[in-house]
């Protein structure tokens, strides 16, 4: 991601002519030779893949072995509803036809197999890499794996329950440039792990601080616990989930106000994407992603929350300079 590489040809200045104003040539350049790795092709995702497609990024890499379902046609508008032209093709694959429709000029690839079965080598391929579907333990070792690439890999988790959603955000040692005014400001942010931010303790967290985050918490230490894939949880799991609740409350010397029980009912209840949630997170992250490529605007440090109950999205800085402030 840095201002090395080749010029735009004169059909990709055409092409974007209209983002070309709005961030610049430099800015398109980059992000037309930027490769992007994506794992786990839900709703929000399938939204954030039409964004950069159509925004012009180099390559994009989907990763999903699923097949299709009733669930997933639910949010996935990139699967046809037309049940012949599966085949037995994977979530990733159909999803891949789709995409390369939108830009031809994106070059959009299938990769198989499981996010923990890619090594350093792989993942360092890719300018940045986004993952949905998986574990907590699954993603903290891919962003471990990023850490340790031979170059910055930036790194972003993205969960959608319901009519909530969350990013994580790793940009790790992170330099970019702002205007203010007329003059143009040199910036540099430094982020923790996935890992280093979720092991600040809860009661080291500003008092204010999204339910959200407690409540995915929750939610993820109870799937582990359960050896239950992502998303895996119904209503009929709502009092062991309640449970585990006050358990980490106790255990965090977290009041159990900051997790409403309604909030874990509704996220526990109704695992399913909201297709409208769905395309204001894939249209955050998506606008996220350009800015961690171009190195241009103030990016997300390092959460970010957004619940269709009151139509908020809130920015949660998570790390151990931060805590308590």
């Amino acid at each position: 991601m840095d201002g090395d590489g080749e010029e735009l040809t004169a059909q990709e200045t055409a092409l974007y002519d209209r983002q070309i104003r709005v961030w610049g040539a430099d800015a398109q350049r980059r992000l037309s030779k930027a490769h992007v790795l994506v794992y786990g092709m839900k709703g929000t995702i399938s939204e954030f893949c039409k964004n950069i497609v159509l925004a012009g990024v180099g390559s994009l890499t989907l990763i999903d072995d699923r097949l299709v379902t009733e669930e997933v046609l639910s949010s996935n508008f990139l699967i046809p509803p037309d049940e012949n032209v599966y085949g037995g093709k994977t979530i990733a694959q159909l999803c891949c036809d789709s995409l390369k429709d939108f830009n031809p000029m994106v070059r959009v690839f299938v990769e198989k197999g499981d996010l923990s079965s890619f090594d350093v080598e792989f993942f360092s391929k890719f300018d940045v890499v986004v993952v949905s579907c998986c574990s907590r333990s699954a993603k903290k070792l891919a962003n471990e794996k990023c850490r340790k690439a031979s170059k910055r890999v930036a790194f972003y988790t993205v969960d959608c329950r319901d009519s909530s959603g969350e990013i994580f955000v790793d940009l790790q040692d992170y330099k970019y440039s702002k205007k203010k005014m007329e003059e143009t400001i040199e910036c540099h942010l430094k982020y923790p792990s996935f890992e280093d931010a979720l092991s600040v303790p809860w009661r080291a967290l500003h008092r204010r601080m999204s339910k959200l985050y407690f409540a995915m918490r929750v939610i993820e230490k109870f799937e582990e616990a359960e050896g239950r894939s992502a998303g895996d949880v119904s209503e009929a799991d709502l009092s062991n989930v309640l449970k585990l609740k006050k358990e980490l409350c106790t255990a965090q010397s977290l009041n159990e106000s900051h997790v409403p029980d309604a909030l874990l009912e509704r996220l526990v209840a109704d695992t399913a994407e909201f297709p409208p949630v769905c395309a204001v997170i894939g249209g955050i992250l998506g606008q996220e992603v350009i800015k961690a490529i171009s190195g241009k605007g103030d990016p997300i440090k390092n959460f970010f929350y957004f619940d269709a109950s009151d139509g908020k999205g809130v920015i949660e800085d998570i790390s151990d300079l931060n805590a308590g402030k």
